[in-house]
């Protein structure tokens, strides 16, 4: 074992989690953190990885499998499964109730004290294991018709660790150096922090700012199969990653016809992946409130209002070449963009653009992924979703100097990336002068590509300038 996954051992417990043995039981279909959860629980035992996939295979049913699931639990009357569990409540009734998306069924009973012991069902969805029961007995209202479907939830054990304090990165924070600390963080979304550079490193975690700071909204173009899907998609149960397809009001903001809130209400962090293969119902209407959302942090649909601190990503491949050492995009990141995003007024509200054709493609798995230990998966995500509580702009703002061309928008930008990155990399609120100024010169670089690829947009409104910042201290 190398040093430093006996140090991420020793400082970090029972949080520390053997990333390895993820790649070696291979279990894709399931997000990351509910795989680490279920290989820890079950590791502990003899002929552990075969109780596993016994539980694996009688317990998780994918979304085509909803009629053979339906079936066995008409047949059996009560069944257990893996998945997720979200909860709303029914004012008129006055009921719990839940969505369950392999059995295809969002209007579910959903037992009180479930709701009461486990609240985050009713914010963002939890993972576990849920116990369903077929109910004959559904009532009906006064045309005839169930008020709801004919499933109940009668029981729900959480996929997540027991303690959510962000403290724990904190007071580990201080047993590393900087590279150390950013290698912990690579190991900890499941890659290998030897076949990265520095650099390259950094840029990856970049991926993870939206998911510590609210409002904060990134776009990132590059290469096929260099990680960006899988990054989201295993580092937080927060995210809702939307790719391409048609994306409706109702879905993005607010349901008016059922009262269900949609994505932006109740994600951390909302994901854009193939923004080429996006489309828009109401083109307009959609960009009128993406553009209103992403400078306020506020919707609005018919009657209803809302306020949300959920990020926004805008995720394409883009080709690229190889000149002088270094891989470039050869082709205007504009037209990635679906024709009616290509705005310069919601370009400009995107904070910063990550250089993902600086960053290799994922090689093979025994090279590139994980070999050794990381920070459990649920813990991280639950840590990052409680950094969110409160921005550092302020704090940040004190040591950071902006020159004389730098907008409103570009002040913003800048204070909401360094407040991330202070939060991803010094947790525990200590840096030096010369850190402070590696990660504000990268947080300038993020929002320079975006003053850049404005100016090819258009021209005449945003002038070629280069933005500057000074360190005091």
């Amino acid at each position: 074992m190398s040093d430093l996954f006996a140090k991420i051992r020793r400082v970090f417990g029972d949080y520390a989690v053997d990333k390895k043995l993820i790649l070696d039981i291979d279990i894709p279909k399931i997000p990351r953190f509910v795989a680490e959860y279920l290989v820890t629980e079950f590791s502990t035992g003899e002929d552990w990885e075969r109780k596993l996939r016994e539980f694996i295979v009688t317990h998780y049913y994918e979304v085509g499998e909803k009629e053979k699931l339906r079936h066995r639990l008409i047949q059996e009357g009560k069944v257990e499964i893996m998945d997720e569990l979200r909860v709303w409540v029914d004012l008129n009734s006055g009921e719990h109730r839940g969505v369950i998306p392999s059995l295809g069924v969002s209007n579910a009973l959903v037992v009180d004290e479930i709701a009461d012991k486990y609240q985050a069902t009713m914010q963002t969805g939890m993972w576990g294991l849920i116990t369903l029961q077929y109910d004959q007995n559904v009532p009906t209202d006064s045309r005839g018709r169930p008020i709801r479907d004919p499933v109940i939830v009668t029981n729900f054990e959480p996929f997540q660790v027991p303690d959510t304090d962000p403290k724990i990165l904190q007071e580990a924070r201080s047993h590393f150096t900087l590279e150390e600390w950013i290698d912990v963080l690579i190991n900890t979304l499941g890659l290998n922090h030897e076949k990265y550079k520095f650099k390259e490193k950094v840029t990856i975690l970049l991926r993870l700012l939206p998911l510590v700071e609210e409002n904060l909204n990134l776009a990132e173009f590059g290469p096929r199969a260099t990680g960006k899907t899988y990054t989201f998609r295993n580092s937080s149960m927060y995210v809702r990653i939307i790719a391409g397809g048609n994306i409706s009001p109702a879905s993005l903001f607010y349901n008016l016809r059922t009262g269900m809130p949609g994505e932006i209400a109740v994600k951390d962090c909302v994901v854009f992946d193939e923004i080429s293969k996006v489309r828009f119902q109401n083109p307009d209407e959609m960009v009128a409130k993406l553009k209103d959302f992403m400078e306020r942090g506020h919707f609005e649909r018919g009657a209803r209002k809302g306020v949300s601190g959920c990020s926004l990503v805008f995720m394409g491949n883009v080709e690229v070449e190889k000149r002088e050492r270094a891989y470039i995009p050869v082709e205007d990141l504009t037209y990635i963009l679906p024709q009616p995003m290509r705005d310069s007024a919601l370009i400009d509200r995107i904070h910063g653009l990550i250089p993902g054709w600086e960053i290799p493609k994922i090689g093979r798995s025994r090279a590139y992924l994980s070999q050794g230990y990381g920070i459990a998966s649920d813990y991280f995500s639950e840590a990052m979703h409680s950094m969110r509580k409160m921005s550092l702009a302020r704090e940040v703002s004190k040591h950071v100097e902006f020159s004389e061309n730098f907008t409103i928008r570009d002040e913003k930008a800048i204070k909401k990336i360094l407040s991330a990155m202070v939060k991803l990399f010094f947790p525990d609120l200590a840096w030096d002068k010369k850190e402070l100024e590696l990660i504000s010169n990268i947080a300038l670089e993020m929002r320079q590509k975006i003053r850049d690829w404005l100016h090819r947009f258009a021209p005449g409104e945003f002038p070629k300038e280069r933005l500057d910042i000074r360190i005091r201290g």
